[in-house]
C-alpha cells in the first residue's frame, strides 16, 4: 500500500495514535493499494454476506423490522437484496443488517469475536442508492470497513465481551462510517468527525444469551444505519470529538477494560491487511460452538460410531464458549447458541444446517435425546489460548466404554482452514436459488465474483431484490 504509507514515515506510523492511524487509512486508501489477497477476500466475503442477506430476508426478525419501517413511512429508492420494497438508505441499512445476521450465516473475525460484513455490506448497499459508485470504489469502501471493524473489535476483545458488550455493532458502526466515508471520498478531516460521530451510537448488549429474543438479529442493523448517518453527518459538517477512541470516556474506556490499541496500528499503512484472515461459517450456528461441531462430526465419519451407542459428550472449551452450554431451544435464536442443541444436531443429522433449527427440528424427538448427554465446560488450556485460537476438546463416550477424542483450534472455515472458492459458491447458491432462482442467482454470482469490473454497484444491486 505504498500509497498510503508516502502521506507519513515509518516512525511517525509506530507512533501514530489509533484514532489517527484508522483515519488517514480510511481517508488515503485507493484500489491499487490493496494486495490481491485482501481483494479477493473482498470478493469472497461480500458473495457469502450477500447469500446471508437473501436467506435472512424471508426471516422472522427482518419481516418485523420491513413491516415497522413501512408503518413509520420509510419508503424510498434502496433496495435491499431479496425484498420487493424500496427504502429510504437508513431504513435500508437497518433491513439489510438484520437479514445479514439473522440466520447465524454471516462471516466473522476470531480475534475480536465480530462479524464484519452483517454491517459493512448493508451499509453499502444502502449508500449505493445516493450516487453512482463502481466496483473499484466498492471493494476499497469494503476493505477500509473490515479493517476497521476487525482491527477495533481485536482490540478490545475478549474483556470488551465480558463486559456484556456485542463486539459487532460496537465495533460495527465505526467501520461502517469509515466504509461510508471512504465511498463519499471524505477527506481525514471529515472522517475524522465521521468516527467521532459513530462512536456515539456504538452499543448492544448479549442480553439476548440469558434472557432470549430476537433483538440480536438485528444488532448489525443499527450498526449499519447509524454508520451510514454519521458519514453522511460528517460530510455535511457535523462534528465529532477528535482522538474518540484514546480520549478519556471515549471509545475504548467506555467499552472496554482491557485495551491493545497497538492492534489497530500493525501493518496497517504497510499493506499488511487482516481482512484474508477473516471466517467463513461452514454451519448456520454460532462460531462459538464450530469447533465442538467439526470434531463431533469428524469422529462420526472417520469411526463410523452410531448416535443411539453414544452415552455422553463432554466438551472443554474457553470461557466464553461454554457460557453457551445451555439447553435452551425454545425458539430459533436459542437453538443456534445452545452447545447442546447443536452436538446433538450434528450427531444425530451429520450436519448442522439452517433448516435443522426450524420448529420442525426443535420439536424434533430424535434430535432431543442427545440434547442431555452433552456437557460443557470452561478448560484452562482452551481458555488461555483465546483468542488467539478458537479451541475445543471434544469426548464422546460410548456405552460400551470405549470414548474418542478430538482437540479442535482452529474450526472450518477460518483461515488456517478456509472453505474454499468452489465450497463458497456451493454455499451461495444453496442460500440464494430459493430466493432468486436458479438463472438470477447464478447472474449476481457472476457479479460479485467479478466486483472489480461492475461500473454501476446500484445495478447490480438492483438484480437481487425479490419478485412479486
Amino acid at each position: 500500500m505504498q500509497a498510503a504509507v508516502e502521506r507519513t514515515t515509518a516512525g511517525s506510523v509506530a507512533e501514530m495514535g489509533a484514532t489517527e492511524a484508522l483515519v488517514r487509512f480510511a481517508s488515503g486508501l485507493r484500489y491499487e493499494d490493496i494486495p490481491e489477497a485482501a481483494r479477493h477476500a473482498a470478493r469472497r466475503h461480500c458473495l457469502d454476506t450477500v447469500g446471508a442477506i437473501l436467506a435472512g430476508s424471508r426471516q422472522r426478525a427482518t419481516r418485523i423490522v420491513e413491516q415497522t419501517l413501512l408503518e413509520l413511512g420509510t419508503k424510498g429508492t434502496a433496495a435491499v437484496a431479496g425484498l420487493v420494497p424500496r427504502f429510504g438508505p437508513l431504513s435500508a441499512a437497518y433491513i439489510g443488517g438484520t437479514a445479514a445476521h439473522g440466520l447465524e450465516l454471516d462471516d466473522g473475525y476470531r480475534p475480536g469475536s465480530v462479524h464484519p460484513g452483517a454491517v459493512v455490506i448493508p451499509a453499502l448497499f444502502a449508500a449505493a442508492s445516493t450516487g453512482r459508485y463502481d466496483g473499484k470504489q466498492w471493494m476499497t469502501a469494503t476493505v477500509v470497513g473490515y479493517e476497521a471493524v476487525c482491527r477495533l473489535a481485536a482490540a478490545m476483545h475478549p474483556a470488551s465481551r465480558y463486559k456484556g458488550f456485542h463486539n459487532t455493532p460496537v465495533a460495527g458502526v465505526m467501520g461502517a462510517a469509515l466504509a461510508i466515508g471512504s465511498l463519499l471520498d471524505l477527506d481525514e478531516e471529515r472522517m475524522a468527525h465521521a468516527l467521532g460521530l459513530a462512536a456515539s451510537s456504538a452499543g448492544g448488549i448479549f442480553a439476548f444469551l440469558k434472557g432470549g429474543g430476537e433483538v440480536k438479529r438485528t444488532h448489525p442493523g443499527h450498526a449499519a444505519r447509524e454508520g451510514v448517518q454519521c458519514a453522511f453527518a460528517a460530510k455535511n459538517g457535523l462534528t465529532g470529538p477528535s482522538g474518540v477512541l484514546e480520549i478519556a470516556e471515549g471509545f475504548f474506556e467506555t467499552f472496554s477494560s482491557d485495551v491493545d490499541a497497538s492492534v489497530v496500528t500493525a501493518g496497517l499503512l504497510d499493506g499488511d491487511l487482516v481482512m484474508s484472515r477473516c471466517y467463513i461459517k461452514p454451519h448456520a450456528a454460532c462460531r462459538h460452538l464450530h469447533p465442538g461441531i467439526d470434531a463431533v462430526l469428524d469422529i462420526l465419519a472417520t469411526e463410523k460410531i452410531k448416535a443411539d451407542k453414544v452415552e455422553r459428550i463432554e466438551v472443554g472449551s474457553y470461557e466464553i464458549a461454554a457460557g453457551h452450554g445451555q439447553a435452551k431451544y425454545d425458539d430459533m435464536l436459542s437453538a443456534q447458541m445452545s452447545y447442546p442443541f447443536a452436538l446433538a444436531t450434528a450427531l444425530e443429522r451429520r450436519a448442522v444446517n439452517l433448516d435443522h433449527f426450524d420448529a420442525a427440528a426443535r420439536a424434533d424427538k430424535a434430535v432431543l435425546r442427545h440434547v442431555p448427554k452433552v456437557r460443557v465446560f470452561a478448560d484452562a488450556e482452551c481458555e488461555a489460548a483465546y483468542p488467539k485460537q478458537r479451541p475445543a476438546k471434544v469426548a464422546v463416550h460410548m456405552r460400551d466404554g470405549s470414548v474418542h477424542e478430538r482437540r479442535v483450534d482452529e474450526p472450518y472455515g477460518g483461515a488456517a482452514n478456509p472453505v474454499n472458492d468452489d465450497a463458497l459458491t456451493a454455499k451461495f447458491h444453496s442460500l440464494a436459488d430459493p430466493v432468486l432462482g436458479v438463472l438470477r442467482a447464478e447472474e449476481a454470482e457472476r457479479m460479485l465474483w467479478n466486483l472489480d469490473d461492475v461500473t454501476n454497484i446500484q445495478n447490480m444491486i438492483d438484480r437481487l431484490v425479490g419478485v412479486e
